[in-house]
């Protein structure tokens, strides 16, 4: 079982997908910004291979739909990995904006589900970047 995979969803995008067991959910958090209310939960999966990795991943206003899924699941959850600069110090954040059961019927193992496009806030894509990559 691999640790992560990389999905070529479209030709601007490149999605990656974890799969493991929920093994923890952590407090809900709620606020209020500039732009309104948001509320952040996170929760931890440990994948299942020879060495499994604990993985603390985020899901902002519910986006992932964590109500639909308890500790012990096994999930796969599409991801974006994120990190900033604060203080001099950096912080990385894994999101989640997709979540599904990993023996959900109908999506036959070793293949592929289809993704709907992610976000764009998540994906911060700058259409006047130059840069190839």
């Amino acid at each position: 079982m691999h640790y992560e995979k990389w999905i070529k969803v479209q030709q601007n995008y490149i999605i990656m997908e974890i799969t493991g067991r929920i093994i923890q959910f952590l407090p809900e958090v709620k606020g209020e910004g500039k732009n309104g209310p948001w509320k952040k939960q996170e929760f931890i999966i440990e994948t299942q291979e020879q060495y499994p990795k604990k993985v603390c991943i985020s899901s902002w206003n519910d986006k992932a739909g964590l109500s639909n899924f308890s500790e012990n699941d096994m999930v796969t959850v599409g991801i974006n990995i994120e990190s900033r600069e604060y203080n001099g110090r950096w912080f990385t954040d894994v999101r989640a904006w997709r979540m599904a059961k990993a023996d959900q019927p109908g999506v036959p193992q070793g293949e592929n589900p289809v993704y709907s496009e992610p976000d764009e806030a998540l994906m911060n894509d700058n259409p006047t970047d130059d840069l190839p990559f």
